[in-house]
């Protein structure tokens, strides 16, 4: 036996499956619902979408804890940072165009520069949102919260990590951005996972090609994995469920051991995660890099599912990708 293949003997391909698909915003729902019973200190913001949000729970049950604001979504983050100063720890909810965009500079200037303790939870990202479309399709998120100072950005890739992220989040000190979906995606990550800010994780080993992924373009990643598995490629495949801070050591580590990679994500390529991973191998180790996302366009109406493919964000095109780079290794 060749020594390559003792090492391909030796990265047996961990199989992830799951007994069902379940909406990240709903992960959300439920863990901001126990964060209720375990700190009095929580306090939860709506901008008139407690239902679209999963935040009706924490409603019914804590009241006196939760705050409509209506659709007044400027006035709910400053609402949520003047709460901080008498020592609550607020979770602001709405959609992920009208948590970024519609009022970033009330993020800036009252959250972010004065470093509130503020979550800012952000639903129906990406281009998923499917059939609401362009206007409502938020794709530039990641590049207007990491640019700011002090801000952490977070991108869970399933209901249980969603869940487990944001009872994370409420022991971290900062202001944080919690990007999730609508849409119900493969649930396959553990239960009782410890999540930890700035730690990715990794999913599989490899040796060919490192593949970083976040959010819903996690599983598709693992899709992926499977189908390179097949063609003799060993995938490295990542979780970045942290955007902001990165974890540099371990992305670093596998770039180094695989000599090139590939980013995903359902987000524009520019100003998101594999901007962000370039900007650091371009400092710390130049290898060849492809970037899966949404090509310096707007989306459309349609089925999530068939937006995915249409905008390349599927297995497939991983694949494709994978192919390409390790061309240039």
């Amino acid at each position: 036996m060749t020594i390559e293949n003792e090492i391909n003997n030796k990265l047996k391909m961990k199989k992830y499956s799951y007994k069902e698909k379940k909406d990240t915003r709903s992960g959300f729902g439920e863990g901001l619902f126990e964060l209720g019973n375990k700190n009095s200190k929580i306090v939860a913001l709506c901008s008139d979408l407690t239902g679209s949000l999963k935040m009706d729970k924490f409603q019914k049950q804590f009241p006196e804890r939760f705050y409509q604001t209506g659709i007044a979504e400027a006035n709910m983050m400053g609402i949520a940072a003047g709460l901080t100063i008498g020592g609550k720890i607020p979770f602001t909810g709405t959609f992920a165009n009208f948590s970024t965009g519609r009022v970033y500079d009330q993020i800036r200037q009252s959250i972010a520069y004065s470093n509130k303790n503020v979550k800012i939870c952000a639903s129906h990202a990406g281009i998923t949102l499917g059939e609401d479309g362009a206007t409502h399709q938020m794709l530039e998120d990641f590049g207007m919260m990491k640019m700011l100072p002090n801000m952490t950005v977070i991108s869970p890739c399933d209901f249980n990590q969603t869940k487990a992220a944001t009872i994370a989040i409420a022991d971290y000190k900062g202001p944080v951005y919690l990007r999730f979906g609508r849409p119900k995606v493969p649930n396959f990550t553990s239960e009782d996972q410890e999540f930890i800010i700035g730690k990715a994780d990794i999913l599989n080993e490899g040796k060919d090609i490192s593949v970083f992924a976040t959010g819903h373009m996690v599983w598709q990643a693992l899709e992926a994995g499977k189908i390179l598995f097949e063609k003799g490629i060993r995938a490295e495949i990542i979780n970045i469920h942290t955007i902001k801070p990165l974890d540099v050591d371990t992305i670093l580590g596998s770039i180094k051991k695989t000599g090139c990679g590939i980013t995903a994500e359902e987000h524009q390529i520019n100003g998101g995660m594999g901007e962000s991973i370039a900007q650091l191998l371009t400092k710390y180790c130049a290898k060849p890099l492809e970037m899966i996302g949404i090509k310096d366009v707007f989306g459309e109406s349609g089925k999530p599912d068939e937006l995915m493919v249409k905008y390349g964000l599927d297995a497939e095109n991983i694949v494709k990708a994978a192919q390409k780079v390790i061309s240039r290794k």
